[in-house]
């Protein structure tokens, strides 16, 4: 049985691309954009990214983020950034729950 490699295909240029534009979105709307700006920059990585032979597909939708993210950052302002702590994951897991293989 042999080993398949995994790897991401994207380049420098394009990521930045994405990522720079997310940044712009999130800066003209004070950031109430961001959960799409993060889903669109998701989108793009997971679409270059092959794990084991086989392409990831990310399937979430700022709208489902955004809830999420209102309730943690409300969460948070309520125990005086206590609740912050747990934020980074909370956001790894929606971003796990989210992510499949593509084929």
């Amino acid at each position: 049985m042999s080993e398949q490699k995994s790897y991401y295909d994207g380049n420098g240029l394009s990521l930045f691309g994405w990522t720079f534009l997310g940044g712009l979105i999130c800066v003209c709307t004070l950031f109430i954009c961001f959960p799409w700006a993060y889903c669109m920059v998701r989108k793009y990585t997971a679409s270059h990214t092959v794990v084991e032979g086989r392409r990831l597909k990310f399937n979430g939708e700022g709208t489902s983020l955004f809830g999420n993210w209102f309730l943690w950052w409300f969460l948070s302002a309520i125990t005086l950034g206590i609740y912050g702590f747990w934020v980074p994951g909370n956001v790894l897991r929606w971003v796990a729950k989210n992510t499949s293989f593509s084929n």
